[in-house]
């Protein structure tokens, strides 16, 4: 762990809130190297100082630690940004825990993203040998008839390469907007919007549903809860097919034509 101040230190292992962690530094209950620290801005490194609180040592908490949140649409998926936007980080702030997100979900999409601690996990779920698939449910318009989806269960080409072949799902249709799910391997920026775009589909709602063989339920958005072992399993597990039967998997939202 890199230098970091010292009230998010006593925070991110889980002995107090960050808020409360600055009151222990104002008390001068916070030693580091055996030294009173009472100034909020005071950095250390938690692998080579010695951070006492109490006169006790802090102590990173044990394991590691990754959950599932449920992103909404407008939230963007960084520690933090410089626009002000609500980031995955605030939906998290309750766990004591300094999680990063895996990959990313753009702004204007919404759904399953995980949040970890755990660097080895995430560069499992992002590396392409582990075939850690991701699955989509998207709103669109512009559909007319099955060769749009034809072309891209195929692949299409984009400007930074093609795409490989994805599985594509007819949901529903009603009037101009049709619900599809699509499965796809690889993780290019907005990848889905510029495949749908490609033939001539306009994504207008944009929703990651599943991560391997982990699907998102009803997890309600903005809420988030802790994976259990034989969850973290079923990423690397080979997905069902898109059009699969594995209980648990969430029935397709209904086409609407609000928004």
């Amino acid at each position: 762990m890199p230098t970091e101040r010292i009230h998010k230190i006593i925070a991110c292992f889980g002995y107090a809130s960050r808020r409360k962690a600055e009151d222990f530094i104002r008390d001068g209950r916070v030693t580091v190297n055996g030294k009173i620290v009472t100034q909020l801005g005071t950095a250390a490194d938690p692998q080579q100082d010695v951070i006492c609180l109490d006169g006790a040592r802090i102590q990173p908490p044990a394991g590691k630690m990754t959950v599932l949140l449920n992103k909404p649409r407008g939230v963007v998926s960084t520690m933090q940004d410089p626009q002000g936007r609500k980031t995955v980080r605030d939906l998290v702030s309750d766990i004591p825990r300094r999680l990063f997100p895996v990959g990313r979900l753009d702004a204007d999409s919404e759904g399953l993203i995980l949040m970890t601690d755990d660097g080895d996990l995430a560069l499992k779920v992002m590396h392409p040998r582990y075939e850690v698939h991701k699955t989509y449910e998207a709103l669109v318009e512009g559909y007319e008839k099955a060769g749009q989806l034809l072309k891209l269960e195929k692949g299409v080409k984009l400007s930074d390469g093609p795409t490989g072949p994805a599985e594509v799902k007819l949901l529903s249709k009603s009037g101009r907007l049709t619900w599809i799910r699509i499965r796809i391997s690889e993780g290019k920026n907005r990848q889905v919007r510029r495949m749908c775009g490609k033939v001539g589909l306009n994504v207008l709602r944009l929703k990651r549903v599943a991560l391997g063989g982990l699907w998102l339920g009803d997890l309600p958005d903005g809420t988030h809860r802790e994976l259990k072992p034989w969850e973290l399993k079923k990423l690397f597990a080979k997905s069902n097919r898109s059009s699969g039967r594995s209980a648990g998997k969430p029935k397709p939202p209904p086409a609407r034509n609000e928004l």
